[in-house]
C-alpha cells in the first residue's frame, strides 16, 4: 500500500523527490502519512479535496483486500 501511495503521489507533484510516505501501525488501522513540498500540497489535495478523497478510497480498497484497515493523512 505504501508503494501504491508513493506511486500515485509522485505523479501528481512537481518535485517527486520530496515525496515521503511514513507508516504508523495503530491498534485498529495502519496510518499512512504523506509528506510533500509545501508548493505541492494543493495538487495532492485537489479542488475541494477530490484528489485526496480518491487516493484515500483506493488505499482503503487495497487495504480491505489484505484484510486490513488504512487511513491516509496529508501532512505539510
Amino acid at each position: 500500500m505504501k508503494e501504491l501511495l508513493r506511486f500515485m503521489t509522485s505523479f501528481l507533484v512537481d518535485d517527486p523527490d520530496q515525496v515521503r510516505i511514513e507508516t504508523l501501525e495503530g491498534q485498529r488501522a495502519m496510518i499512512l502519512q504523506i509528506y510533500v513540498a509545501p508548493e505541492d500540497m494543493g495538487k495532492v489535495i485537489g479542488r475541494n479535496g477530490r484528489v485526496a478523497k480518491a487516493m484515500r478510497e483506493l488505499i482503503r480498497a487495497a487495504a480491505m483486500r489484505e484484510g486490513k484497515s488504512a487511513i491516509v493523512e496529508i501532512i505539510q
